[in-house]
């Protein structure tokens, strides 16, 4: 079925596209395509192609990304409770793999709800690093934190705040910076009918002024020689070229570069911009007519290695000088050294930093970044959640059973796929099984789904309340 495009729309786009706007038209009446990015930081690449339980076609842009068929559900499969995969539009992948990251940078996603591409950019680092993922609507900025969990990043930090809070605090403090930015939705009309009720002309500039001050903010947190990555999911070239346009002007230590997979996207238009750029050849825009995804537009900025600005550094936790720890801290971390020799004894040493270890009243958090000082920001998640400390015990957190493997701990529960018992643990239900008493991690396939804990002949569910199936 056709959307009811706005009329205003369809004249825009018809002047912009020309001859080419009888195909593009004509992209309304297929089905949008639905993708799949093997999250690799639980399961090889390979592996995953193997064992798939779906038909997977390969998207050109995106190593790891999968287009698959409209009747498949893989939302429903254990696989995507276990973080094998996380479910994204095949142009949303483009950002996340042009921004380049790098095992060991500081990256910033400054736009970064859902999380699909925060989650890409973690599975670039492998771990090494910090991934700021920062979302300004507090109940986005959970699911956020919810989708990074579930696909075992540890290395993230999950905050809640404006662009310009951040900016006051981070000065040149990024290798890259990912603006994924709010924008009027244009590209998802056929994916997301909801799209076309929301949208205006009056949206489209108040998305251009909005990306405007993003985009400065970003500038000010980048480093010298820096990368950033500005993209959205709309046709408006107010959006577009011209919002890249007016940072160039305002910001002529940035130039654009070469986006990487060119040859899978159509160039930007440099006469839809005041003044053109011959340089906004270089952007790209994703063409639901000319590719199986949705509309998308990108561009990728280099910042002069010479712009150096005299900014007040980010703010650092003032080092102990071998004071003792604090009562509450000390007895926290004599119960997680009890818990991990027990439980995870072949991960244990991977937590030896004592300064990494953050207790927020019960709960034991592994941080990325123990030097930093977050005071004053709004945090939500800060690395791996390890757990809730009680009276001498350690209740385990799902972050962790999600980060580990199966060869790191002493007790496992191990279920097929197709077995019904993963579908009853999935529902919260308790298992009848034999084993050791004691913590135990559930595994689907050999992949860590979450903890039980085995007493009794049973194997008591100990699954998100708030995940589980219905």
């Amino acid at each position: 079925m056709t959307p009811q495009l706005p009329s205003a729309f369809t004249q825009r786009m018809q002047s912009l596209l020309q001859h080419d706007f009888e195909a593009f038209l004509d992209s309304y009446r297929g089905e949008a395509f639905h993708g799949l990015r093997v999250n690799t930081l639980k399961v090889a690449l390979e592996s995953f192609r193997q064992i798939s339980p779906f038909p997977l076609d390969p998207i050109s842009w995106c190593p790891q990304g999968f287009r698959y068929p409209d009747e498949v559900r893989p939302g429903k499969h254990p696989y995507h409770a276990c973080g094998l995969y996380y479910l994204q539009e095949p142009s949303a992948m483009s950002p996340a793999e042009a921004l380049g990251a790098q095992p060991g940078e500081r990256i910033l996603d400054l736009c970064a709800a859902p999380g699909g591409k925060s989650t890409q950019l973690a599975a670039a680092l492998r771990g090494e690093g910090l991934l700021i993922a920062n979302e300004i609507h507090p109940q986005r900025a959970r699911i956020l934190a919810e989708n990074l969990e579930r696909c075992a990043v540890r290395n993230a930090v999950v905050t809640n705040e404006t662009p310009e809070r951040l900016q006051e605090r981070f000065p040149q403090f990024f290798d890259r910076i990912l603006v994924d930015a709010p924008c009027s939705g244009e590209g998802m009309f056929r994916k997301l009918p909801e799209a076309i009720t929301d949208w205006s002309e009056e949206k489209v500039a108040e998305c251009h002024r909005m990306q405007i001050d993003i985009l400065d903010a970003a500038a000010g947190m980048l480093k010298p020689g820096g990368t950033l990555v500005y993209s959205t999911c709309t046709f408006a070239p107010l959006e577009n070229e011209q919002s890249i346009t007016s940072f160039l002007a305002r910001h002529p230590e940035f130039s654009l570069i070469a986006l990487p997979h060119h040859e899978c996207f159509a160039p930007g238009n440099p006469e839809w911009a005041e003044p053109s750029l011959a340089d906004l050849q270089m952007t790209a825009r994703l063409w639901p007519h000319k590719l199986e995804g949705e509309g998308h537009f990108l561009a990728k900025l280099k910042k002069d290695e010479q712009h150096a600005e005299e900014l007040s550094k980010p703010k650092r936790k003032e080092k102990r000088n071998g004071k003792a720890l604090p009562a509450g801290k000390k007895e926290a971390l004599a119960v997680w050294r009890s818990f991990a020799d027990e439980i995870m004894p072949q991960a244990a040493s991977q937590y030896s930093d004592e300064s990494a270890f953050l207790l927020f009243g019960e709960q034991l958090y592994y941080s990325p970044a123990p030097e930093l000082d977050w005071d004053g920001i709004k945090v939500l998640r800060i690395g791996l959640h390890l757990g809730t400390v009680k009276k001498n015990r350690l209740e385990p957190g799902h972050a962790l059973a999600l980060a580990l493997s199966a060869e790191e701990v002493a007790r496992l529960a191990t279920y097929q796929a197709d077995d019904p018992e993963i579908i009853r643990y999935l529902r919260g239900e308790a298992l009848l099984r034999e084993g050791p008493p004691g913590w135990t991690l559930v595994t689907v396939d050999g992949y860590s789904i979450g903890w039980g804990k085995q007493a009794d002949g049973q194997l008591k569910n100990h699954y998100p309340k708030g995940l589980r199936w219905l």
